[in-house]
């Protein structure tokens, strides 16, 4: 008897949507950053992005998906979905926000559909690796596909020098 194929509600959403892509599962027993995935799975680091999730000051939440390297432009990111200004999502509030796990979060499937962007430089990419909505999880996909599974907009987020 095959050992049952875990799929995760990214995983779902993706199926019903019938959006291709591929998963890798790694052991993973508790949270590691995007660097150390890219790294144990051997991911060249630019193909591999975070997903973040942040409160703007009316209260809304909005998710970002960036470079693992890289850090959010709080400025330009509020700019972007119309807020005034933008702090992280406290960590004890992401399970109960988004239904999924610190390391396991994905813009895929969340409880809720927030206003996603993604990283404009991902649209010159071939492909990217998300996190696939469980820890030790990493889908990957074509980015325009990842923007229309999540609902998301292509605008630059980050912090350049």
């Amino acid at each position: 008897m095959s050992k049952k194929e875990v799929k995760t509600n990214a995983m779902r959403m993706l199926d019903r949507m019938k959006i291709p892509y591929e998963y890798e599962e790694y052991e993973c027993d508790e949270f590691s950053d995007g660097i150390e995935t890219a790294d144990k799975l051997g991911y060249d680091h630019k193909y591999v992005y975070k997903t973040l999730v942040t409160t703007g000051k009316s209260g809304g939440h909005y998710v970002f998906v960036i470079p693992i390297e890289e850090e959010i432009d709080f400025k330009k990111a509020a700019k972007v979905v119309g807020e005034k200004s933008l702090e992280m999502l406290h960590l004890k509030e992401l399970t109960k926000v988004t239904g999924y796990v610190r390391g396991g979060c994905t813009s895929i499937g969340m409880k809720k559909q927030f206003p996603t962007v993604i990283q404009e430089d991902a649209k010159e990419l071939e492909h990217m690796h998300v996190s696939g909505g469980k820890l030790g999880m990493q889908l990957t996909l074509l980015p325009e596909d990842l923007a229309k599974a999540a609902n998301a907009q292509f605008a630059d987020v980050i912090h350049k020098d």
